[in-house]
């Protein structure tokens, strides 16, 4: 595995925006992991982050487009971040684009935050995660509603690896449905990899009984 998923992956746990235990997460599965981007809140954290997520987009997709656009909430500060971390690392202007849960129909009005999308602008979707392909579902209209985008893929953090609403991994489903190219920093196979029976930070984050409850949760929602 390379270096920088290994430090992704213990930044997430330092972060304490990966953890283990039980959840019920937005698509109603009851996971024994959970991850949550709202859990990045100082200046550092979201400098590395954006830095991170950066690195991926441009290995996969290069620098040939023009907007990151991040779904509410958790998407706003993704964008951003990563919009600055691009500037920096790869001189290249991208601007960041959001979405409002409700429309705002005084001074700075409409459905978005940030840039304005017109037609012909290619973009970038970024998330935290993606478990069943619920959110993108809820993206496409608000972009297609916008302006004509040429949506050039997703990228999220970590690849849960189970299936969306076929057998399919979520992300290959994205793919398929979307006809959109699709990333992840890391995959859960590659933080178990990294994490059972491996003290860090002084405790064993994945022990048998959770590598067990890990098992028997890709058993049932793993993507075949």
């Amino acid at each position: 595995m390379e270096q920088y998923k290994k430090e992704f992956i213990e930044f997430m746990v330092d972060c304490n925006v990966l953890k283990f235990g039980e959840f019920t997460l937005k698509s109603g599965r009851k996971s024994p992991f959970f991850m949550n981007a709202g859990a990045y809140v100082t200046g550092s954290q979201l400098k590395r982050l954006g830095e991170y997520y950066a690195k991926a987009i441009y290995d996969n997709y290069g620098s040939d487009f023009d907007v990151l656009f991040g779904p509410a909430y958790k998407g706003i500060p993704l964008s951003v971040a990563t919009s600055i971390a691009f500037s920096t690392l790869y001189n290249k202007e991208i601007r960041y684009c959001s979405n409002r849960k409700e429309a705002k129909d005084h001074g700075d009005v409409g459905i978005l935050l940030g840039s304005d999308l017109k037609d012909g602008d290619r973009v970038v979707i970024i998330e935290d995660v993606t478990t069943s392909g619920k959110s993108i579902e809820e993206t496409f209209p608000i972009l297609q509603a916008q302006a004509n985008v040429d949506v050039v893929g997703l990228m999220v953090s970590l690849n849960r690896q189970e299936r969306g609403k076929t057998q399919q991994n979520a992300l290959a489903e994205i793919r398929e449905i979307y006809g959109i190219e699709t990333g992840a920093i890391v995959t859960m196979e590659e933080v178990v990899e990294h994490l059972y029976n491996k003290p860090y930070n002084g405790r064993v984050l994945i022990d048998d009984q959770m590598k067990g409850a890990l098992d028997a949760y890709y058993a049932q929602y793993g993507a075949k």
